[in-house]
């Protein structure tokens, strides 16, 4: 388990961009299951919808992509202080299936499919209450900086 106080030594983004509240499972090498707390604070819902608010299916795919990057960071043994930064490198078969509002808990679910230098393929998913919100392929780089 990891709180957002862990959570940002493993990823360089900061609020309004840091978008994993907490960690709750994480198996170093294989998965990671993190949340996102979805508030009606959110500045994204001041432009998209403000009168009927839906959370950018965009921001659903960056909060995959940096839960996957905390697991990619914590199975290399590695931290951006290292010098390294984990890159959204690219998406496949995105499907939106639900759409996610304020009040929803937003599970992002991340497992590994390969690493071939510095790439690493995650198959991921994130759900509302079990429900399937959006799945994707994610593709993310491990770069020196």
């Amino acid at each position: 388990m990891m709180d957002v106080n862990e959570i940002r030594q493993y990823l360089p983004h900061r609020y309004p961009m840091l978008l994993v509240d907490r960690v709750v499972e994480l198996v170093e090498g294989e998965s990671i299951v993190a949340y996102k707390n979805i508030s009606i604070n959110e500045d994204v819902f001041n432009g998209h919808f403000p009168e009927f608010p839906v959370f950018p299916g965009v921001l659903i795919l960056e909060a995959l992509a940096q839960a996957s990057g905390v697991l990619g960071f914590k199975t290399m043994d590695k931290k951006p202080e290292d010098g390294s930064i984990y890159l959204f490198a690219g998406v496949d078969d995105v499907r939106f299936k639900r759409q996610v509002i304020p009040g929803d808990r937003l599970q992002l679910e991340s497992q590994i499919i390969s690493s071939k230098r510095g790439v690493w393929k995650f198959a991921c998913k994130a759900t509302v209450d079990g429900e399937l919100a959006a799945s994707a392929t994610i593709l993310c780089a491990d770069r020196k900086v």
